[in-house]
């Protein structure tokens, strides 16, 4: 597998696709890259993640550590709870469509991204499907075509999930945290299809802690990145895509001259067969910065 930068930009909110996403678009046609977007294809209901402050371990201390409230907008903190639900892609499926002409790679991030985020581990096979299977056709009805990749809502991950992305056809994966791609197994099931980890901190994860300014947060990343490897980052249109567009500016300027900028789908067409990956276990694992656990590589 040849190395690269892999920009993976997960779409979670109304706001995020309404705004951030035109934003992100303009920044990636300056520099002249592609990147692989996951857009949630149901309601946002962000408001109602504000309860994992009660519930996670650590989520208080990240919010405010990266100063979450000045990260999105007050209406988003507020949707499902004060404010009512809005249809994220549904609502505005042009947006949607933009994004694919513009020649990037676009996916699936689930469905009602905050159920799938807090209660993964407690919905029965389906149920998954009841999340994922209006997911997959509302993507098909407006783009075109059925998605080819699949991103995890908060890097959550099950068998029963592996299963029902397996079974709706889609050709690859990135659903956890990891070092490089590999066959996951989980609950009993290993998938027929490769997953693509994250392989670098997010934005969230480490703002205060390697720096605020767009400056400093982009030599952190620069001395995370390995440019003999394949290295994957997670960002935000809520985050990279609003307030911290500089940084993601500033970082795309110093990577181009490190490695080529690839997207998921690329990578995965120059994967071996399936069957010649590795077989690695998916475990709930913990992250420096990052409240609650996540679905992360084992090593075999």
């Amino acid at each position: 597998m040849s190395p690269g930068f892999v920009l993976k930009v997960d779409v979670d909110t109304h706001v995020g696709l309404r705004d951030g996403a035109p934003r992100l678009l303009e920044l990636f046609a300056r520099h002249g890259v592609r990147a692989s977007w996951f857009v949630a294809m149901g309601p946002d209901r962000t408001g109602r993640a504000v309860a994992r402050a009660f519930r996670q371990p650590g989520f208080l201390a990240k919010m405010l550590r990266s100063r979450a409230p000045s990260l999105y907008p007050l209406s988003t903190m507020l949707r499902g709870t004060l404010l009512p639900s809005v249809a994220i892609v549904a609502s505005q499926p042009e947006r949607l469509r933009d994004i694919d002409a513009a020649g990037h790679e676009v996916g699936v991030h689930g469905f009602d991204h905050v159920r799938w985020h807090d209660a993964l581990a407690r919905l029965t096979l389906d149920e998954v499907r009841a999340q994922l299977g209006p997911a997959t056709d509302l993507f098909t009805s407006v783009v075109g075509r059925r998605p080819a990749g699949f991103a995890a809502p908060g890097w959550q991950c099950t068998g029963n999930s592996l299963r029902v992305v397996d079974e709706l056809g889609y050709r690859y994966r990135s659903d956890t945290r990891g070092t490089r791609p590999y066959r996951p197994t989980a609950d009993g099931y290993t998938s027929s299809i490769p997953e693509i980890p994250t392989t670098l901190p997010t934005l969230d994860e480490v703002i205060g802690a390697a720096g605020r300014t767009p400056a400093e947060l982009a030599r952190a990343y620069q001395t995370w990145i390995v440019p003999e490897e394949l290295n994957v980052h997670t960002i935000h249109t809520e985050v990279e895509g609003g307030p911290y567009l500089e940084q993601l500016d500033l970082l795309l300027s110093r990577v181009k001259d490190l490695l080529p900028v690839r997207t998921l789908g690329e990578i995965a067409a120059e994967l071996p067969d399936t069957d010649d990956l590795p077989v690695a276990t998916v475990r709930p694992g913990t992250l420096p910065g990052r409240g609650g656990t996540v679905a992360c590589q084992v090593a075999s």
